[in-house]
């Protein structure tokens, strides 16, 4: 006892720090902190002998370290020193694909700067700074294969946190059929290049990501299915998103399943394609999603749901699927100013409607000013395009919701405003079965334009609607088969004349309560 306090004496005193024998520094492997020399086979025999031995830290001290394509092993871990900057090299040729694929826009994508393959507990963290420097990669002919960030695949117990990724040449982050991911205080920025995401989470189940900044060119955190395997059981919070494309989307490639998904707290600086995109169109069936508390400023078409039938496949294994399904999703606690285009965005295609979709408690200020000749766009229907806000147009036909082929809504406490008037109407609904419609505040109508236009629409209620001048029109209904739809009395102040209805409408399809 007296030998064991002796030492801890001894430590004290001269401040001695003990570094576990797991650890291990690139240098000794021959690495040089340079920004010139490159480093990938020492720093890769570091990670194989760290692996070998046990597994730990493979340690980047200050300096900068400049590699190809390396990739991680079982039970290793890369920390970088606040100092240190781990560089891309420039030449393409340092680079590998590691299991390759196709994007949605048909480009062979795969190949990394750090990556892992089938690897289990591994991860990267530290306050250093990952730096692809993808446009001097691309420059190199890097065009056909422009390499991720980060790449881990078919991974189990994943922890990456605290690092600065940055100036990738693709994806930042992909993360592939992996298993127990850990994301966590991450700060990634990466513009100036096409398909510039932040986070890619494609086929992963079990995926915690949190307090993160993400500054991105297109997509900041993005779930995908490129393979039919699901995306599930996955929590996202405290995230601040600035993106030229959508902050959080489900899909585009999608032929996998998303289950079980919860977002929460995202605060979005500016997004040019959307706050919230969920997009199943390569046979995906989506459900139990469940976002909240979404704050933004400077998006285009704050929500949109689109169910379609574009049916690709990734990879050469994978078969074309059936068109699939979008079901009970919750989206509330939605607050956004200066949107553009349209509030929401939902849409099925004929014989395939969304189902079960929530809206509530949400806030949409926009900068209005359509005209009457937008109210009469008629959007296509593309049930094979490539998803997104302006596959229909740039101009939408009303200014707050486009509701089309869709079942079971449920839209509560929405609240519109516009900077200019808009002539539009602010609410487009076709095609619909069960659709509940309550507590709306919408600004003053400011032409003969209706303020709700349904065709088509079957077991509704309209109650509790709130405009600041009442409108010369409320509702125009349309289609044969339009029946039940029960509107709340007060909301036309006995004057059933604001009611029009298409000499095909069905007598006592529309009742007033």
């Amino acid at each position: 006892m007296r030998i064991k306090l002796f030492l801890l004496c001894i430590t004290a005193c001269f401040n001695i720090t003990y570094v576990s024998s797991a650890d291990i520094n690139i240098s000794r492997y021959g690495a040089i902190g340079d920004g010139k020399t490159v480093n990938t086979k020492a720093i890769q025999t570091a990670i194989d002998e760290c692996s070998k031995t046990g597994g730990g830290k493979v340690k980047f001290p200050e300096g900068v370290w400049v590699s190809g394509t390396i990739l991680l092993k079982d039970n290793v871990t890369l920390s970088l020193d606040q100092k240190a900057i781990f560089l891309g090299s420039e030449d393409i040729s340092d680079y590998s694909i590691v299991d390759g694929f196709k994007d949605g826009t048909g480009q062979e994508m795969g190949y990394c700067f750090v990556g892992a393959l089938d690897a289990k507990n591994v991860g990267i963290e530290g306050k250093g700074t990952i730096d692809g420097r993808g446009k001097a990669v691309l420059a190199s002919g890097g065009r056909a294969r422009r390499p991720f960030l980060i790449r881990f695949v078919r991974c189990v117990d994943v922890s990456v946190k605290g690092v600065k990724m940055q100036a990738s040449a693709a994806w930042t982050m992909h993360l592939f059929r992996c298993k127990g991911v850990k994301v966590q205080g991450l700060t990634i920025q990466s513009r100036g290049l096409a398909n510039n995401d932040g986070i890619d989470v494609d086929c992963c189940e079990d995926v915690s990501i949190k307090n993160c900044n993400i500054d991105s060119g297109d997509d900041g955190i993005c779930f995908k299915t490129t393979s039919p395997y699901p995306c599930k059981n996955i929590r996202v919070s405290d995230i601040t998103i600035s993106t030229n494309c959508a902050a959080i989307k489900m899909g585009t490639e999608s032929a996998g399943n998303f289950e079980n998904i919860t977002v929460s707290d995202i605060h979005v600086v500016s997004a040019g394609l959307g706050a919230v995109k969920l997009l199943s169109v390569d046979g995906s069936n989506m459900k139990n999603i469940n976002i909240s508390n979404v704050s933004g400023d400077k998006v285009n078409v704050p929500i949109m749901i689109r169910l379609g039938g574009r049916l690709k496949t990734f990879r050469p294994q994978d078969v074309k699927q059936a068109t699939g399904s979008i079901d009970n999703i919750k989206i509330s606690n939605v607050k956004i100013k200066h949107a553009t285009t349209g509030g929401i965005l939902i849409s099925g295609i004929p014989g395939h409607p969304v189902k079960g979709i929530t809206l509530q408690n949400i806030n949409i200020n926009l900068e209005g000013g359509g005209s009457v000749e937008d109210a009469k766009i008629r959007f296509e229907e593309k049930i094979a395009d490539y998803p997104e806000v302006r596959m229909f147009g740039k101009v939408f036909p009303s200014y707050g919701l486009f509701l089309r082929h869709a079942e079971n809504i449920i839209l509560k406490n929405i609240q519109f405003s516009t900077d200019k008037p808009d002539a539009r109407p602010a609410v487009l609904a076709e095609d619909i079965n069960q659709l509940v419609f309550s507590k709306w505040v919408l600004p003053a109508s400011v032409s003969a334009e209706p303020v709700m236009r349904l065709a088509s629409v079957k077991n509704a209620n309209f109650n509790k609607v709130t405009i600041p001048s009442e409108p010369a029109l409320f509702f125009n209904v349309a289609g044969a088969d339009s029946k039940n739809i029960i509107i709340a009395a007060d909301l036309l102040s006995n004057d059933k004349n604001k009611i029009r209805t298409g000499i095909e409408v069905q007598n006592g399809a529309v009742i007033i309560k």
